[in-house]
């Protein structure tokens, strides 16, 4: 297992990180378990949660991501062997997670999301905590076209990461990151903490995968020149990359067979370039998974791959990727897709 630096913050993270959206909804809390021992015996140290999971989000089953890893933690006593990260909710209706409040990125509301998460988890602090999505209206989720407006009742950046701040001041916190951030919304929590004296985020955690190269128009460069480097979501695209949906194939029990909500990488041109890609990989004896995964281990920006699994044989296939090295003429047969129908899922 490769390790990166998160950034400058001197916390070291695995190349592979496990991703938990689905533990309190696909997967039960011995699973959930059961993937966390099996990750950390693979090298994986870097956890990833949300105090809006499991996905999809709902008022009965909020907190039981963090319930189930916090669970974990309280009987394994390996708190120490994990770099725990966990996210504060965007501007949302799900008025739910905040007891009939809009959530907000206030200083408040922070506050008050990660006390909730700390007691989730059974922690007394995060390695990372991460702004989910932005206060204000921007592109994210697949948005295309920018269009712009400006709410009054916008919160500013600078408060969001002042109160950040005080976390880590306070020790509740190691370091800051962003999430569905602009490269706009990324070099203004720079600026903010350079001119304020404020933490300095340390990742960005963002989609990327071979259906949505998106990150690679103008945050590619914000991550390198800035070391605020990627925390790749969504790497297989909702399992589609696998080839398990090719023909309209709807495998029972999988996610976007359960929930036609997440139709992100579900249209013709993302159908069509996923095709080209499983036949890619059959060409070259390679799991279409392992490859699009690799591509994935391959970025320069990137610090950490976000893999996420409903089976036990799933996650083993996604930890594997790590030991793949793609070579340059699968490189170049992923580009010539890429070229032929270029980011068809953003």
């Amino acid at each position: 297992m490769q390790y990166r630096k998160l950034g400058d913050s001197g916390i070291e993270v695995s190349r592979i990180c496990l991703g938990t959206m689905t533990f309190g909804e696909q997967n039960s809390e011995a699973e959930a378990h059961a993937q966390i021992d099996y990750a950390l015996d693979r090298g994986v140290n870097f956890i990833d949660a949300a105090e809006m999971y499991p996905v999809p989000p709902k008022a009965d089953t909020q907190g039981a991501t963090e319930r189930h890893v916090g669970s974990w933690l309280a009987t394994s006593g390996r708190r120490n062997d994990v770099v725990l990260a966990s996210k504060v909710t965007g501007r949302s209706g799900m008025d739910w997670i905040r007891d009939g409040q809009e959530t907000r990125l206030t200083p408040q509301q922070i506050r008050a999301a990660l006390e909730a998460s700390l007691a989730r988890l059974n922690t007394n602090h995060l390695d990372l905590y991460q702004v989910h999505w932005p206060d204000r209206k921007t592109n994210t989720f697949g948005r295309r076209g920018y269009v712009h407006t400006q709410p009054a009742d916008d919160v500013p950046i600078e408060d969001t990461l002042g109160e950040l701040g005080r976390l880590v001041d306070e020790g509740k916190i190691r370091s800051v990151g962003i999430s569905n951030e602009t490269p706009w919304g990324l070099m203004r929590y720079l600026r903010a903490a350079e001119r304020e004296d404020l933490p300095r985020i340390v990742s960005i955690q963002n989609p990327y995968s071979l259906l949505n190269r998106s990150f690679e128009i103008g945050l590619a460069e914000c991550a390198e020149r800035e070391d605020v480097r990627l925390l790749a979501y969504s790497p297989l695209a909702f399992g589609v990359l696998s080839g398990k949906y090719l023909g309209g194939a709807m495998p029972e029990g999988a996610r976007l067979t359960r929930w036609e909500r997440f139709s992100r990488y579900t249209n013709a041109r993302g159908a069509d370039a996923t095709a080209a890609y499983v036949a890619l990989a059959a060409e070259h004896g390679l799991d279409p998974a392992q490859m699009a995964l690799a591509y994935v281990n391959s970025r320069s920006f990137l610090t950490a791959n976000i893999i996420g699994a409903t089976t036990m044989d799933q996650l083993a296939t996604n930890i594997d990727s790590e030991d793949i090295a793609l070579s340059d003429e699968i490189i170049e047969g992923i580009e010539a897709v890429h070229a032929d129908n270029p980011n068809p899922c953003p």
